[in-house]
């Protein structure tokens, strides 16, 4: 049988023990442990300690060391004053009409019977002049004429007319006998002693021939055109007109613009018509462009054509023609080197600055001058034209008088030699000269304040406030007259209303003396 004795009876078994050497290495294994975890605990706590030190020592150098916050400086503002205008002080200057008590009873002709040919709308031009010497400035009116084969029944053709002053504001019509009683469609006038006899003499620009009066004294003039050499060509329609020394020899030379290519039969080719009237005045856009001439003074009462050589006929860049279109032209030394320069005013073409290269030529600079265009680079219908220092400084301005809804351009120097801008917005002239059909202006002096030490120039404008239909008297035409201030700005001032229409205006000299 089996052995079923309790397992207490058993003798207990015991596990296996390692050896005795197994248990010390394990022993010494566990020690080192032990103490490179506790040697990584201490090295971080030193760190951990560390960082609190440097930290808090930097909090106190921070806080013992800090900046000090600069006490809030609050500074009082003003409320904003706006800035009394300055309104100039424009002397009262009332001009009144004398023609009549003065004398003069002149009558423009444009000899217009109803075909509206072009050049009936152009006035004539007149000049002051002391023609006897006698200290008291004479008046010449030009005249246009009655077209040929439309003389009017009991009528005579019409010429320029002389008036005579005694030195009292009074005229009287010398004309007759004085040798200026011929006939022909006047434009320009240019007065000037062209041989230094010490007699002004008479040059009248006209359609289709020109005329030069010599002066003989006594009242007396001589048709010398032909011996001169200054007629043109018969078939130009001459316009503005100037004698300048262009080569400083004494003597003066002759400038003369020429507007377009015209005949009877060519503005009848153009047809210009409007809608609801019929035939009406041309534009010059249809008709084609001219050369102007320059005529030098010989020394000996002739003159010889220059215009070529000298650099004054400019051509189409495109097809060579001729494109001039010129009404009104001033001579002026625009860069201070004692050599006259011209300006020539041009209607719906650039206009034209000829800078004088001293040596018997010109060279055109219009358009890097800044004078051809307006401020967009466009064109204008150009007509009078003057240039004066209106400023008290050697600002030179050049205005010029454009057409209908385009404004008075005041072209001033820049500083910078032969560079100029157009300021006549910024001037004060440009907004007010907008809507008027501008023809001749000028500069002057009309209060007489070149007495003062800020003397200032001032401008006039003729013009009128429409084209091609008939004038009504409440748009009749204006001469606006502008003082210019101190800082050189223009301000609308005195406006002389007549019904009247000019083209060519100059102002030189006085009247009466006073």
């Amino acid at each position: 049988m089996s052995d079923q004795r309790p397992d207490i009876d058993r003798p207990k078994q015991t596990p296996p023990q390692p050896p005795a050497s197994l248990a010390d290495s394990a022993e010494e294994e566990a020690e080192r442990y032990d103490d490179a975890i506790i040697g990584r605990a201490f090295r971080w706590s030193l760190a951990v300690l560390v960082l609190v030190a440097v930290g808090t020592g930097g909090g106190l150098y921070w806080v013992r060391h800090r900046p000090v916050k600069a006490a809030a400086r609050l500074t009082t503002l003003s409320s904003p004053v706006v800035p009394a205008k300055l309104i100039a002080e424009i002397p009262v200057a009332r001009f009144t009409d004398v023609t009549a008590a003065a004398g003069i009873a002149f009558s423009h002709n444009n000899g217009a019977y109803g075909d509206k040919l072009l050049p009936e709308t152009m006035g004539g031009g007149v000049a002051f002049l002391d023609y006897d010497n006698d200290g008291a400035t004479d008046i010449l009116f030009v005249n246009s004429t009655y077209w040929p084969g439309h003389v009017p029944d009991g009528r005579q053709p019409t010429c320029p007319a002389l008036y005579h002053n005694d030195g009292t504001g009074h005229f009287t019509d010398v004309t007759a006998g004085s040798g200026l009683e011929v006939s022909l469609y006047g434009m320009g006038v240019a007065v000037g002693d062209y041989d230094n006899d010490g007699l002004v003499d008479v040059f009248i620009s006209a359609v289709h021939g020109n005329k030069l009066f010599h002066n003989l004294g006594n009242g007396k003039f001589a048709d010398v055109t032909e011996s001169a050499g200054v007629g043109g060509s018969g078939q130009d329609w001459s316009t503005s007109c100037t004698w300048f020394d262009y080569d400083n020899d004494g003597k003066l030379d002759l400038f003369v613009c020429n507007y377009v290519v015209w005949s009877k039969d060519i503005d009848f080719e153009v047809g210009y018509k409007l809608v609801g009237i019929g035939r009406a005045y041309g534009q010059p856009r249809d008709f084609p462009g001219t050369f102007p001439f320059l005529y030098h003074n010989d020394g000996n009462g002739h003159f010889t054509d220059v215009s070529k050589r000298a650099g004054v006929q400019v051509q189409n860049p495109v097809t060579g023609a001729p494109a001039a279109k010129s009404l009104g032209v001033v001579p002026t030394d625009l860069d201070n080197d004692g050599w006259m320069d011209l300006v020539v005013a041009n209607d719906t073409v650039q206009n034209y600055v000829f800078h004088n290269q001293r040596n018997g030529t010109f060279k055109e600079i219009g358009a890097i001058s800044g004078i051809a265009f307006d401020s967009y680079g466009q064109t204008r219908g150009a007509m009078g034209i003057d240039a004066a220092r209106f400023r008290n400084d050697d600002s030179i301005g050049i205005a010029i008088g454009n057409f209908a809804n385009e404004m008075t351009a005041l072209y001033v120097s820049q500083g910078k030699p032969l560079t100029f801008a157009d300021e006549a917005i910024t001037e004060g002239i440009g907004p007010a000269s907008r809507l008027l059909l501008k023809f001749g202006l000028f500069f002057f002096d009309f209060d007489l304040d070149v007495r003062a030490a800020d003397h200032r120039l001032e401008l006039m404008m003729c013009g009128m406030r429409c084209w091609g239909v008939p004038l009504p008297r409440a748009l009749c035409p204006s001469i606006e007259a502008t003082e210019s201030e101190e800082e050189g700005r223009f301000c609308f001032d005195v406006q002389i209303r007549l019904p009247l229409i000019g083209r060519l205006v100059r102002y030189r000299g006085w009247l009466t003396g006073q």
